[in-house]
């Protein structure tokens, strides 16, 4: 079972899309200078771009490693100011640990040239069209910790 963790940032109005990203940024860097820091920053302009289209809404930026999967959404407009449904608390894992990539959504429209830039820059970030489905396990929601799931029928059969 595959253990996935949800982050919820604020963003526009309350901090600008650049802000937003250098927040998460600092969400999976924890706060260290080291290469995967380097890197996440050397796309700022095209995630900041993203973030202000507002993809991150309903679609995920999906950060995969050794370890947990992490789904990061953003808030925008009166939710960002509000900010009840944010949750920006750091993570008890190393979100970059070993293997790690990077999957940010982005509108159809702005797919290929944003997908061109991250090449240029990253080869563990990149870019997915943000109506595509991020894996089969979609229907599982996204939470701090897993969750045992009962199957009755199970206990039924001999």
């Amino acid at each position: 079972m595959t253990t996935v963790v949800r982050r919820t940032f604020r963003s526009s109005p309350q901090r600008d899309a650049h802000d937003t990203w250098r927040a998460i940024v600092d969400l999976l860097t924890q706060g260290r200078e080291n290469s995967a820091r380097t890197e996440l920053l050397a796309v700022a302009g095209v995630a900041a771009s993203i973030i202000a289209d507002q993809a991150p809404r309903n679609a995920p930026i999906i950060v995969t490693c050794d370890g947990p999967r992490t789904r990061i959404y953003c808030l925008y407009d009166d939710d960002a100011i509000d900010g009840s449904d944010a949750n920006e608390d750091s993570l008890g894992f190393d979100p970059l640990n070993g293997d790690w990539h990077v999957s940010l959504p982005c509108l159809i429209d702005d797919l290929d040239w944003v997908q061109a830039s991250l090449k240029t820059n990253s080869k563990r970030i990149t870019a997915r069209d943000s109506t595509e489905s991020t894996s089969k396990n979609d229907n599982e929601p996204a939470t701090d910790t897993a969750s045992l799931q009962l199957d009755p029928k199970g206990f039924l059969e001999p």
